[in-house]
This record gives C-alpha cells, sequence and structure tokens, in this order.
C-alpha cells in the first residue's frame, strides 16, 4: 500500500524534485510555461516519462531524420507501434526491434522475457499475428561468473517467454567484447503477417468514443522504465530493481488472441499497446495522433494493489496490457470477444475535443495537460558533435597484417572464439519449430518461414559489427546494413526493408553524439543504395557503465522476400563434385577483425572498406543466380574471413572441400575485406553461372570430411571436419562449465 505524502507543486519547484525524475531546470521551465501553472506531481511524472531519450528521442530526432523511410512497398513507415510493407496480394509482413538493455543489465531473466514481451504487443497492436521472434545479444567475455549469469539468464528470459508464448524464436546473433562488461544489449525484434484489410493504427479519435483498458491489472512494477532507460548505469542502478516488469506469457498469449479478433471488428477505432511509459504513452500519444483528448477516470483502471495513487497508476509499466478505443454505444461487442479469452475489457475513458489529457481519481482532476506537449512537442535537441581523437589515430594507421605461426591452428582458434563458435546451446533453448512454418532454423545466414497458402517465404536476420563501427562509424554503419542484405540475399530473399536499434552511450558527450551521427549517415547511404527504406526502430543511449560507453552498436534487423520457396538457399555445402567459388577480391583489411582481437587482445586501425555500387551489383548478381537455379549453398564472408565461412559451410554435412588459394595465407584466409560470398554450382551449371556472376573458381566439394586449403604449393589447411567442428560447438558451453 503506498503512503507515500506526494510533493506539493511549490516543493518540487523548490526542492528541484524534478531533476530526480531526469527533467533538468530549462525543460522545467517550459512545463510551467505550457501549463501556465506550477505541475502537480502526477503532472511532472507525465513530463518526465514523455520527455524522456526513450519515449521522445528528443537528443535523436533530428539524426533519425536523415534515414530514407518511403519506398514502393511501405505501408506504414516510423511512428506507430511498428512498420508494415508490402509483400503482394493484399498481404503485408510487420515488423520491429526494440531494446531492453538497462532492465537486463539488472534482473536478466525478466528484463529479457518482457523484451520479448513488449515487441510481440508492438506488432500484434498493428492487427499482424506475430510469426517469428528474433534477438540481438551483446555481452562481455564469457570469463567472470557475472557475465555467465547474465548471458545464461538472459537466453532463459527470451527462451521462456517465447516458447511459451507460442512464436518461434528462429534467429538471432551474439557478440562478446569487453566493451560490454558492465553494460549487456538485449535487443528482440518480432515479425508479423496481416492482410491490408487488418490494419489497425493507435489513433483516439471520434469524440465521445469510449476509452478501453483490456489484458491484466495495473501494479507498481516497471514505474519509471522509461526515465531508468534514459539514464547511464551506475552502482546505484541495482537499488532501481523495481523498475524491471515481471512478464506473464500465458496472459499475453490469451491477449494476443484476444487482440486479433479485436481488429476484425469494425467497432475498433484504434489500438496501442501499454510499453514504455504504460497509460501515461498510449493515451498521450493515440490522442495526439488522432488531434484529440482524452478524459480518463482512474478509479476505474483494474489494479493490482491496494491505495495506487494517480502517480503510480499512469507511470507503471505493467506488463500484457492494451488501450483501445471503441464506438460509442458499441462496448459490450469488444467485452464479449474479450472475455472469450478470460480478459477484462473495462471502460475507463471517453475521447475529447480539447487535445488534453485529463486524468480524474476519487472525484478529483489530478492532471489536466495538452497530449501534443506531452507527445510531438517535446523538446529537441541539436547535440553538439565532435571526431573523437581515437578516430583520427586508427585513420593515419596503415594496414598490420597480424602474423601467423600456423594457419590450421590459426583457423581452429578462430572457430572457438564465443563470437565466431556455434550459438547451439543458446538456440536449443528455443522452440524455433513451434507453428511448423519455420523452413531455415537457427544456424544458417538468415532464418526463413513460410507463408501458408502461398509459394512465397520471408528470410530474416540481425546484424552489426560494434567493432567496424567503433573504428569508423559511418563505414561501419554501411557494413552493417550491407551484411544484413547479404544473409538475406544467401537464403534466395529480395532484401525489402530494415528496423533498426540504435545503442549507444551518453548523447550528452559530442564524440558518442557523433558515432551516432556517422552510423546513422553509413547506415542511410546503405539502405538507399540496397533499396531497403527503415520503417521502424528504437534508440537507446546511455548505454554507459560509470562513464564508460559501449561500442556504438545500432543493430540492424532486415526482412526479405523469397518469391518462390524453390528459391530457399542456405549455407551448407550439398554435394560432392560441386564446385566452389568465391565472389569478391580479397585485400588486406584487419581493422576490427577477429583475428586482430586474437592476434593484439585489442582492435585498431582502418575499418574495412566498402564500396556499396559492388555490393548492390553482386548481391542482384546472386539473387539473379539464386532464381535461376544455379546456386546449391550460399554463405556471405563475415567475420573470420574466408577460412571460417568454408569450414562453417561444411559443419552440418558430411563433406569435406580442397580449395586452391594465392596469396598471404593470413589475408587469404582471415582478411575480412567486404561485399564477398562462397558459392556451390554444380558441374552441369558452370557455364550459365558464370555468365551471370563475376566469380572465382576456387575448389571443388569432396565426399572425404576433410578441409584441405593449398596456398600456392603449400597445403596450409589439411584436417578433418570432426576437429574443425568441435572446437567451433564447444566453445561456448566449455567457457559457461570453467569455474573462471
Amino acid at each position: 500500500m503506498s503512503l507515500m505524502l506526494e510533493p506539493t507543486s511549490v516543493q518540487i519547484k523548490d526542492q528541484k524534485i524534478y531533476k530526480e525524475m531526469g527533467l533538468n531546470d530549462d525543460e522545467f521551465l517550459l512545463v510551467e510555461k505550457i501549463l501556465g501553472r506550477l505541475p502537480n506531481y502526477t503532472e511532472l511524472g507525465l513530463f518526465s516519462v514523455m520527455w524522456s531519450e526513450h519515449c521522445s528521442y528528443k537528443n535523436s530526432k533530428p539524426v533519425l531524420r536523415k534515414f530514407p523511410t518511403k519506398g514502393e512497398r511501405v505501408l506504414q513507415g516510423p511512428g506507430e507501434g511498428a512498420g508494415i510493407v508490402d509483400i503482394g496480394d493484399e498481404q503485408a509482413v510487420v515488423f520491429k526491434m526494440e531494446s531492453h538493455n538497462h532492465p537486463s543489465a539488472i534482473e536478466p531473466y525478466q528484463g529479457a522475457a518482457t523484451g520479448v514481451g513488449g515487441i510481440i504487443r508492438d506488432v500484434f497492436s498493428m492487427g499482424a499475428r506475430p510469426v517469428a521472434l528474433l534477438n540481438s545479444l551483446r555481452f562481455g567475455e564469457l570469463t567472470s561468473p557475472r557475465m555467465k549469469y547474465l548471458f545464461e539468464n538472459v537466453v532463459a528470459g527470451i527462451a521462456g517467454y517465447g516458447n511459451c508464448v507460442g512464436i518461434p524464436t528462429v534467429g538471432g546473433e551474439i557478440q562478446f567484447d569487453p566493451s560490454y562488461d558492465g553494460n549487456p544489449l538485449v535487443n528482440a525484434m518480432c515479425v508479423g503477417l496481416i492482410d491490408h484489410k487488418d490494419i489497425k493504427k493507435g489513433v483516439a479519435s471520434g469524440v465521445g468514443n469510449t476509452v478501453m483498458y483490456v489484458g491484466a491489472k495495473t501494479g507498481r512494477d516497471g514505474i519509471h522504465g522509461a526515465t531508468f532507460a534514459s539514464e547511464e548505469l551506475s552502482e546505484e542502478s541495482e537499488a532501481k530493481r523495481p523498475a524491471v516488469q515481471v512478464g506473464d506469457p500465458f496472459m499475453e498469449k490469451l491477449l494476443l488472441e484476444a487482440c486479433l479478433e479485436l481488429v476484425k471488428c469494425d467497432a475498433l477505432v484504434g489500438i496501442q499497446d501499454m510499453g514504455a511509459a504504460g497509460l501515461t504513452s498510449s493515451s498521450a500519444e493515440m490522442a495526439s495522433k488522432a488531434g484529440s483528448g482524452i478524459e480518463m477516470n482512474l478509479d476505474l483502471v483494474p489494479q493490482r494493489e491496494s491505495g495506487m495513487t494517480a502517480y503510480e497508476m499512469m507511470l507503471s509499466e505493467s506488463q500484457e496490457r492494451m488501450l483501445i478505443v471503441v464506438e460509442k454505444g458499441r462496448e459490450q461487442e469488444i467485452q464479449d470477444i474479450v472475455t472469450k479469452y478470460g480478459l477484462e475489457a473495462v471502460a475507463v475513458g471517453v475521447v475529447t475535443d480539447d487535445k488534453n489529457l485529463r486524468l480524474v481519481h476519487k472525484g478529483e482532476v489530478v492532471a489536466n495537460v495538452p497530449v501534443d506537449a506531452l507527445a510531438e512537442d517535446a523538446p529537441v535537441y541539436h547535440k553538439p558533435s565532435a571526431e573523437p581523437a581515437y578516430f583520427r589515430e586508427f585513420q593515419s594507421m596503415e594496414n598490420d597484417i597480424p602474423e601467423i605461426d600456423n594457419v590450421e591452428e590459426t583457423l581452429v582458434q578462430l572457430l572457438s572464439q564465443p563470437t565466431i563458435a556455434s550459438k547451439e546451446w543458446v538456440y536449443n533453448q528455443y522452440d524455433y519449430m513451434v507453428r511448423t512454418n519455420t523452413v531455415v532454423s537457427p544456424g544458417s545466414d538468415a532464418a526463413v518461414v513460410r507463408i501458408r497458402g502461398t509459394r512465397k517465404a520471408l528470410a530474416m536476420t540481425t546484424d552489426c559489427n560494434s567493432r567496424y563501427i567503433y573504428l569508423d562509424p559511418e563505414t561501419g554503419g554501411k557494413i552493417a546494413v550491407a551484411e544484413a542484405a547479404r544473409n538475406v540475399v544467401c537464403s534466395g530473399a529480395e532484401p525489402i526493408a530494415i528496423t533498426d536499434c540504435l545503442n549507444f552511450g551518453n548523447p550528452e558527450k559530442p564524440e558518442i553524439f557523433w558515432q551516432l551521427e556517422k552510423a546513422v549517415d553509413g547506415m542511410s547511404a546503405a539502405c538507399t543504395a540496397l533499396n531497403s527504406p527503415v520503417i521502424s526502430g528504437n534508440v537507446s543511449l546511455y548505454n554507459e557503465t560509470n562513464g564508460t560507453a559501449i561500442y556504438p552498436t545500432p543493430t540492424v534487423g532486415m526482412v526479405g522476400l523469397i518469391q518462390d520457396i524453390d528459391h530457399i538457399t542456405t549455407q551448407s555445402f550439398k554435394k560432392a563434385g560441386d564446385l566452389i567459388y568465391v565472389i569478391g577480391e580479397t585485400k588486406e583489411e584487419f581493422g576490427g577483425s577477429e583475428l586482430q582481437k586474437l592476434t593484439y587482445g585489442r582492435i585498431f586501425g582502418k575499418a574495412p572498406e566498402l564500396d556499396l555500387e559492388k555490393e548492390a551489383t553482386r548481391q542482384s548478381q546472386i539473387l539473379g543466380a539464386i532464381r535461376a537455379g544455379l546456386v546449391q549453398s550460399a554463405h556471405d564472408v563475415s567475420e573470420g574471413g574466408l577460412g571460417v565461412a568454408l569450414a562453417e559451410s561444411l559443419f552440418s554435412t558430411n563433406l569435406g572441400a580442397d580449395v586452391q588459394l594465392e596469396g598471404m595465407p593470413a589475408v587469404a584466409l582471415f582478411s575480412e575485406t567486404q561485399s564477398r560470398f562462397v558459392v556451390t554450382v554444380s558441374p552441369a551449371n558452370k557455364e550459365r553461372f558464370e555468365e551471370l556472376v563475376d566469380a572465382t573458381l576456387v575448389g571443388n566439394v569432396t565426399n572425404e570430411s576433410n578441409l584441405v586449403i593449398r596456398i600456392e604449393d603449400n597445403r596450409v589447411v589439411d584436417t578433418s571436419v570432426d576437429s574443425l567442428r568441435n572446437a567451433w560447438k564447444g566453445a561456448i558451453p566449455c567457457l559457461l562449465k570453467s569455474k573462471a
């Protein structure tokens, strides 16, 4: 029971209580000016969460405007729960990615689980049925008990929620680096399918229409979660553990089915998830988007705990809740649908014409605030930007080629690096076959989910190499988008759009803001070149611990369309006798590479170059060859270089490969030059393939389960695929078992 005495308006100002809520002096003065008076405690709470970076993007809006967000397929760009892209036949794909970084650092199981729950609601609130989940995770090295605890519990939280709600977790990526020691990243992505006619938006239109609350009761969990996500982590963060919400996937499953039935009912006017900032954001945003207002009676809000104040109810981020607007007089139709699923649908308010959010509690008006001031008109800052000294230093360096004594041993060591090693320990905890539409499961370049009743399928992936972005944010931003597109193309799909999660440090530091600006410049250029607009996304700033920032990590979630399931392609070699081709030349590029980190224990120098014109041409050629039925397998060359890509192409087979390369062994096998692919082609298709694709024949697939690589006249690798596979498969389980 809440016994807290709320401070008066005068105390709020005199004692600067607003600073504890994340507002600065100027912002408080602006609130005072907007209202024409001092805010009370509840009103201050509304402004503090809605003006947090997490809800308002006040520091990142000027940068986000650079993204290309329109395209011939785009039905809904940024600004709603999720973006929507047309895939033909009056069908569309709906997807978005969100971060749950700070909660996962404090309470990894629930932090990750509720991240998954929130992103699912963003998708089904648009009227779409979620068909797949992906994630992108970052941790420090798996050498400390704390990092193992975070890793194991984040994975368990993702698995626990996704498996129970019955949506397959089909793909993702995980990287390990000391820069994430204090601040892991947990980015969750959800993909859904919808018919054009069922698309719904979060609008509170129609004066006099009823505002209804659907789903779980409101408790005290997650209060000020949005503000918590908009500040750096520190020793005091542990005390904020109550800000982490608790999820109930079984309730979510009921809510999902209820909402998918609701969207087919023409009594429904608008629907929005109560995500970050709960009732505050959903009500204010829905009213602002519709040019209306909302009045709510908080006595009617279903409450899990007694004695809740207006402030607590409005700022709670209790999970599995939706706010809907219904045509006046048709509330019973909604209640009849929702009751079937054992849920409550309660009328809590009404749409008004005064563009205010008015809250009544115990017969008194406890808040009366313009909705536009909370939503669209939050302050926007153009932060100062400064090129960091480290960047100038790295750019002036000559290309360094790490020395290696034993090529085969180096390949084994690289395959054992946790970022490259098998993630089977992770995805075996996920139910990736539920609903039986998963065609390509975790472990290939992209996951593939078929679209029932059609010949079409969707390929999907999450990608970002943050080391490249740290070395050179603009080039690294291009690479993040290009690599996602490579993965999708290698699966037989045409890239159609991206969502993103921009994970950065404190934007108030000019060097960090410069990283954000440059990364977005690079991503925008690649999205334009590869015809993949940004349709949704999330910004997660202040990813710092005690003043030390993570590597800049703008994660890209991409979806591609496979026109015919016969075009679905995987990375594994298919049969002995097939020809192995490499597409793209190899240069001496080791900045940010796995070999550089393995050799020196740190990264430095220039990131690999990327020519977007070459990238687009190669992707187009490969996709053309796949659609012509000329490609047996396709795999992009990424972390670890060509040596790793060749080994990975063998791991799920009983086959081997015999490969002949040229040049220095370190460069030929471990350089991370971009825009390269390994493909296999049946000898019968050799001539047609070579007419379509500019590629170099380097070897052939063999029946013996051995990898043989010759450079000039030297056999630099000659080993069983089993020995390579064991190193690759065993690395993460081995690290988790060690007592270090």
